[in-house]
This record gives C-alpha cells, sequence and structure tokens, in this order.
C-alpha cells in the first residue's frame, strides 16, 4: 500500500515564538484524536527553527523537513546551508524544485540535479515538486512539461534510490493564487506521473511511490483531491498555517 503523506510546507512565515506554539499544541491535538493513524505528517518550518522543531517532535510520528539545501557540501557560499549540517541536527528530509525555488532563485535543471545528489549522498528522503505554468497549461504543454522535469532530474536515479522520493505535482498557476486544479486534472496528472515511473523503473516502482498534489489545498477541497485514485497526499501552503485547518486536511 502507498504511504498517505500530509506535508505542511510553511514557506516563510512564523518566528520562533509562533513555530513552537503550532507544534506543541498541533501535537497535542493530534495525539489526544489519534489522527495520525496511517499517514505520515511532515512539518517544514525555515532553517532557524528546524533544530528546535525536531526536538519537540521527538519519539513522536511526525517528521520535520527542511525547505531547501544547498547543492554543494561545503564552502565559501556565505548565507547558505548545507545537507551536512541539516543531517548533524537530524533534519532528514527535503523539499526541493519548488516552482518559487525555481521562479524566485533561478534554480535549473543542473542545480536541482545536484541538490538531488547530495541530498541523496546524505540519505536524505525527497519531496521532488514537478509543474507547469499557466501558460503551458493553456497551450497544453502541461504533460511534456512535467516529463521533461523528471526525466532531468529524478530519473537520472537508478532505480534503488527511489525508494527516497515522494513526487509533489504543484500546478504553479495554483499555487497561492485559491485556483485549484479540478479534481479530474489533478487525478489525470498524477497518473501520468505514475505511468512515467512505470515505464522508467517498473510496476513495484511506480506502485509504491507517493505522488502528492500541491496547489492550494485547502480544508474545503482536501477530501475530493485525496479520493483520487492516484493522489497520495498534498504539499500544503497557505492552509497549513492554521491548526484547525490543517487538521481537517489530515484528517481528509
Amino acid at each position: 500500500m502507498r504511504k498517505k503523506v500530509v506535508i505542511a510546507n510553511w514557506k516563510m512565515n512564523y518566528d520562533f515564538h509562533d513555530t513552537t506554539f503550532f507544534i506543541r499544541n498541533f501535537l497535542k491535538i493530534v495525539f489526544e484524536r489519534k489522527i495520525n493513524h496511517n499517514k505520515e505528517i511532515i512539518l517544514a518550518p525555515s532553517f532557524p527553527f528546524l533544530h528546535i522543531s525536531n526536538q519537540i517532535l521527538q519519539g513522536t510520528t511526525l517528521n520535520i523537513a527542511a525547505q531547501n539545501i544547498h547543492h554543494k557540501d561545503k564552502g565559501s557560499y556565505t548565507g547558505e546551508v548545507s545537507a551536512s549540517m541539516l543531517k548533524s541536527i537530524g533534519i532528514q528530509k527535503v523539499i526541493l524544485g519548488h516552482s518559487e525555488r525555481r521562479e524566485f532563485f533561478f534554480e535549473k535543471k543542473n542545480i536541482l540535479l545536484e541538490k538531488m545528489k547530495i541530498a541523496l549522498k546524505y540519505n536524505f528522503n525527497i519531496i521532488f515538486c514537478v509543474g507547469e505554468s499557466l501558460y503551458e497549461r493553456s497551450n497544453n504543454q502541461q504533460f511534456k512539461t512535467v516529463e521533461c522535469q523528471l526525466k532531468e532530474t529524478v530519473f537520472q536515479c537508478p532505480s534503488n534510490n527511489i525508494k527516497y522520493f515522494y513526487i509533489a505535482y504543484e500546478p504553479i498557476w495554483a499555487i497561492g493564487t485559491g485556483k485549484t486544479a479540478t479534481f479530474e486534472q489533478a487525478q489525470t496528472m498524477h497518473e501520468f506521473i505514475r505511468s512515467l515511473f512505470l515505464e522508467k523503473y517498473g510496476e513495484s516502482v511506480s506502485n509504491k511511490i507517493s505522488i502528492l498534489y500541491g496547489g492550494s489545498i485547502n480544508d474545503l477541497n482536501a477530501k475530493d483531491l485525496f479520493s483520487q485514485k492516484d493522489i497520495d497526499g498534498g504539499l500544503v501552503g497557505n492552509s497549513s498555517l492554521q491548526i484547525e485547518k490543517f487538521l481537517k486536511i489530515v484528517q481528509s
């Protein structure tokens, strides 16, 4: 059975107090309501709060992910954070390829491939994001775009490394806009992505890999999205910043 996964990507939100308040209260509610059974819950706070967040969650079933890593192991890269640094404080998961990193920080395929390789070197689980722009969707290029993004990065890996990946499909035109792909659009793309893994790595891999939807998921549409055959969970942005909304998404 494929793993059901919900990830809270907090982006550049929440200070120390907000982060620790959320995690402690969220954890308390999850424990009291026993709602994390048979699903993986991952929180992705900002860099300064990864260590304390990980400490709070020690001994629980919840996990922490970093939102980014540098593509080099160490060196003269002022302001950057390496995979080895994160590993040293117990972080084992990272988000790579998010559309905001691609757009605002100009992360192209070569950089993403290097980041992916360094993450695998340290045995990180990788939440790898793919997705098309509104222009590409409008011109019926969405399948070609997503296939190209995978072939240039993830599909460079041997099959024994795919166990470290989650794939997050995030239609760029739906991120932070309030727009959401229809359930049919989301399912069609997820099914297509799974077919690419089937073609590249075989049935065993394609049946096991968790493919998540990311694109204005909220507490109202999560249940219908997650009920689709090939959607195994979500990468949640704005709606993960409110405890009750995120809990409803998790429960969906």
